[in-house]
This record gives C-alpha cells, sequence and structure tokens, in this order.
C-alpha cells in the first residue's frame, strides 16, 4: 500500500507539472497518469489501494467542498439565488430526458434502462469543476458577476438531482414500488435537509472556535472528520430522512464564512495547502477507474449519444440563464464549466452491471467513454475560454 502511495503521488506530481507546462489544467495530467498507471494499462497501484479508492476520492472531494464553502457568503448567495437554483435541475433534467430518447431509439433500451443511463450521464462533476472555479475566482475572472460562485453552488445539488434518479430507475427495474412524484418530493427535502444541518454544524463550530483557543491545522482536521461523518449519516438516514450532505459539508464551509469571516479566510489557506495531496488523489484514482477498452466497446453510439446529451444540458444552461445579468459570452462560459463528467460516472457506472441489469456493460461502457471524453475537453474549455469569455475584475 505504502508504495502505491509513492507511485500515486510522484506520478500524479509529474503529470500535472508536464501539463501545467503545456499550459493545459494540471487536473488533467493528474487524471491521464491514472488511467496510465492504473489496473487497466501499467497496473502499477496495488489492489489494497484500489480496494479503498472511493474512499480516498470522497475525501478528497470533501475537502475541495469545504474549501468551496468558506468562500460563499449571504450576499453572493442573494446575487446568484435565483439563477442558481434554475443550473441546480434544469440542465440535468433536460439531458437526462435526451439521453433516455436516444437509449431507447439507438440502443433499443425500455424506458427504465435509458432512465439509469440518463442520469448516470446527467451528473456534472464536482470534482473537475469546483477547483476550476476556484481557480478562476483567485485570477478575479466573472467575479464581478460572481460567476465562480454560481457554478460553485449549483454543481452540487446537479448531482443530488442526478443520483436521486438514478436510484428511483433502478428500484422501479427491481421491482419495487417507486412514486416519482415522492421521488421529486425527496430532492428538495434532501436539499434543504443537507442545508440546514450543515448550517447547524457550522454553527456551532463557530462558538466552538470562538471559545476554545484551537489552532487552524487542528481546525481544519476537525472540518474534514466532522464532514466525513456527515457523508456516512446521509447513508444511515436516507430511508428516514433524506439528506443531501454534499450541499451539507459545503453549507458548513458557508456557515463559518459567514459569521467568522476571518476564521473562514485563514481556513481557506490551509484547505489549498491540503488540496494539493488531494488533488493528486483525487483525480490520479478517478483515472485508475477508467478502463480504455471498454469505453471504446461503446463506439460511435455512445459518443453520439454523451454529445446530444451535452448539447441537452448546452440548452438547459441557456434557459436557467435566461433573464438573468449574464451577457452571451458569460451564459457560453457556464455551458462550457457545466459539461465535464468524472465523479459520478466514476461512483455509480458499474453499479447497473454488477447488479445484473440487462446491458448494464453498454451503461458502464457509455458512462466511461463520457469521463473519456468530456473531463479532459471541459478541463481545456474551462480553462482557456475563462479568459476569452469572463470579464477581469482585478
Amino acid at each position: 500500500m505504502l508504495s502505491s502511495f509513492a507511485i500515486i503521488i510522484i506520478f500524479g506530481l509529474i503529470g500535472g507539472i508536464v501539463f501545467t507546462k503545456l499550459k493545459l489544467p494540471d487536473l488533467l495530467g493528474m487524471l491521464i497518469t491514472g488511467i496510465i498507471i492504473g489496473p487497466y494499462c501499467l497496473n502499477l497501484i496495488g489492489q489494497d489501494i484500489l480496494n479503498i479508492s472511493s474512499d480516498i476520492r470522497m475525501i478528497s472531494l470533501i475537502v475541495i467542498l469545504l474549501r468551496a464553502g468558506l468562500d460563499l457568503n449571504v450576499q453572493k448567495i442573494k446575487k446568484i439565488g435565483k439563477v442558481s437554483l434554475k443550473m441546480s435541475f434544469i440542465p440535468c433534467i433536460i439531458e437526462g430526458i435526451i439521453v433516455i430518447i436516444c437509449s431507447m431509439l439507438f440502443l433499443d433500451f425500455t424506458l427504465i434502462q435509458g432512465g439509469m443511463l440518463g442520469f448516470i450521464l446527467a451528473a456534472v462533476s464536482p470534482a473537475v469543476v469546483v477547483p476550476m472555479m476556484l481557480d478562476i475566482k483567485e485570477k478575479g475572472l466573472g467575479t464581478d458577476k460572481h460567476i465562480p460562485s454560481l457554478l460553485l453552488a449549483s454543481t452540487s445539488v446537479d448531482d443530488v438531482f442526478a443520483i436521486t434518479l438514478f436510484t428511483a430507475f433502478m428500484g422501479i427495474y427491481f421491482g419495487s414500488n417507486v412514486n416519482m412524484g415522492i421521488v421529486f418530493l425527496k430532492i428538495p427535502i434532501s436539499i434543504i435537509f443537507g442545508i440546514f444541518l450543515g448550517i447547524c454544524i457550522g454553527i456551532i463550530l463557530v462558538k466552538i472556535f470562538k471559545k476554545f483557543h484551537i489552532r487552524d491545522t487542528k481546525k481544519t482536521l476537525i472540518l474534514v472528520a466532522i464532514s466525513i461523518l456527515l457523508y456516512c449519516f446521509e447513508d444511515f438516514s436516507k430511508n428516514v430522512i433524506p439528506i443531501a450532505s454534499l450541499i451539507g459539508i459545503m453549507s458548513i464551509g458557508f456557515a463559518i464564512s459567514e459569521f467568522r469571516p476571518v476564521v473562514a479566510k485563514r481556513l481557506s489557506k490551509k484547505f489549498n495547502k491540503v488540496w494539493i495531496l488531494a488533488k493528486i488523489l483525487l483525480f490520479v484514482l478517478v483515472g485508475a477507474t477508467v478502463n480504455i477498452n471498454v469505453a471504446l466497446n461503446s463506439g460511435l453510439i455512445g459518443l453520439l449519444i454523451i454529445v446530444i446529451g451535452l448539447s441537452g444540458r448546452a440548452l438547459g444552461v441557456l434557459i436557467s440563464t435566461h433573464k438573468s445579468d449574464l451577457n452571451f459570452k458569460e451564459r457560453v462560459f457556464c455551458m462550457i464549466a457545466y459539461s465535464p463528467k468524472a465523479t459520478v460516472q466514476a461512483a455509480i457506472g458499474g453499479v447497473p452491471l454488477s447488479m445484473g441489469v440487462a446491458s448494464g456493460d453498454i451503461m458502464l461502457a457509455i458512462a466511461v467513454l463520457s469521463i473519456l471524453f468530456t473531463a479532459p475537453l471541459g478541463a481545456i474549455g474551462i480553462k482557456n475560454s475563462s479568459y476569452k469569455l469572463l470579464k477581469k475584475e482585478y
């Protein structure tokens, strides 16, 4: 296990540096490094690490979500609230529906099979979008209209919709009596409970940090540990109270930023340092899940479905930003920034196959292909278009 960690860190760093020199996103270098040293290519990562890969990736994602939350405040939420709300579900639902239709036409899927594939593909990747938005914000791009914050706030909620609807279609496939009305009702309930619980935890931590002198490094560790417990609590409570834990984790950071902004700024610097390691682990291990041979099995039909689905997502972004204060260039940037797939597809793409769903192998192949196709192009598109489409404030 130790040698695998060393290999991941060394090769991940090298991959990131090489791509930075090429003026490409470093996370793209780490992702490709993961593919190369992963089990489907050079096989340099031990099985013991791969067995806990999903947990390591989630901890890394928690780090960047906390960092994102520490950057939000009430003033920003007020300015982006309505557009962010629409961005949270309209693009996801439109993309999911279009993929359902395409899979029924091109792959002879049933409505239920199409629903599973549709909402595997419909989730945007917070692992790609969130760190890139933080980087863009630090460069002062689009900050006059809070565009990075808009995409930060929308991304995690988008995933809640996609995962919930995927789970619902899975339940229908296996004969569960799933009421889609209740499913849609659970989504806002889970988001509200997640935000409420996150803010409550954040307020409690603010009071503790105010009363007791705790070093910022220890505060950072406490935040990560509590966020992990909140994520675990979501699975424990899902049959009683649905909780969107990723939103809750971001809300913890938001509460600290709102009530103790000075502390939030110091903690942001700490999380920036932690993110150096977390980024390598996250993207190298996401890359390690990618089986290129499986992706190629989906062929041109799979790529066509992905592209048409992304067109639907782009339409959803245009609808969501209609009548907002964003100009056309800024709306185009939002379309590009909302395209990368990686985290959710790596996590649930293989679930239908493992559960014995008919055509589960095709779903996995298309999910893997979506990572290979959209993560690199999306990351490059976000970086390059940000300078051309967004206004630099400072």
